[in-house]
């Protein structure tokens, strides 16, 4: 069940970082697009899941752009928090660093915002704590994140009409 009590987004934050393989990459040698949307996939989740302390599934990805590609034997590091919390879902913010093994330079590889929804053990849609605003970082990401849902919204009702 989630817990109504107001959380900040720094309380939601994630780090995941794991070494590209080979398994991982392309012919070229570069990580799969598939691999870098699933890791994505699971930090977003577990952001999520820190802010509601409840069951959360994706309902919508928007904005993911790779901007440069990661290479085989470099870190993939995915940083996750909660930028918005609406009713029964929230927005989570991902962005995806590389950094060189041998080196330690780092990155901005990809970014992407992705929609989760709260449930019940039957499905059912519950209620997400509010987002507690630590300043106006949070403020702006805030904006911007209700600015894309009113989008994603349009989109939806445009779509439902035909």
């Amino acid at each position: 069940m989630s817990d109504p009590t107001p959380k900040p987004p720094s309380a939601s934050v994630t780090e995941m970082v794991q070494v590209v393989l080979p398994n991982d990459a392309n012919p070229l040698g570069f990580i799969l697009g598939g691999t870098v949307m699933h890791l994505v996939d699971i930090a977003a989740a577990i952001a999520a899941h820190r802010h509601t302390r409840s069951r959360v599934v994706t309902a919508a990805v928007d904005g993911l752009r790779f901007l440069h590609p990661i290479k085989v034997g470099d870190l993939i590091i995915l940083r996750a928090r909660v930028n918005a919390a609406f009713r029964t879902s929230l927005e989570v913010q991902v962005d995806v660093f590389s950094e060189e093994a041998l080196t330690g330079a780092q990155r901005l590889t990809s970014h992407a915002f992705l929609t989760f929804v709260a449930v019940d053990e039957s499905g059912g849609r519950i209620p997400v704590p509010p987002l507690q605003l630590e300043g106006d970082e949070d403020r702006q990401r805030h904006e911007a994140a209700h600015v894309r849902r009113a989008g994603r919204l349009k989109k939806r009702d445009e779509e439902r009409a035909g």
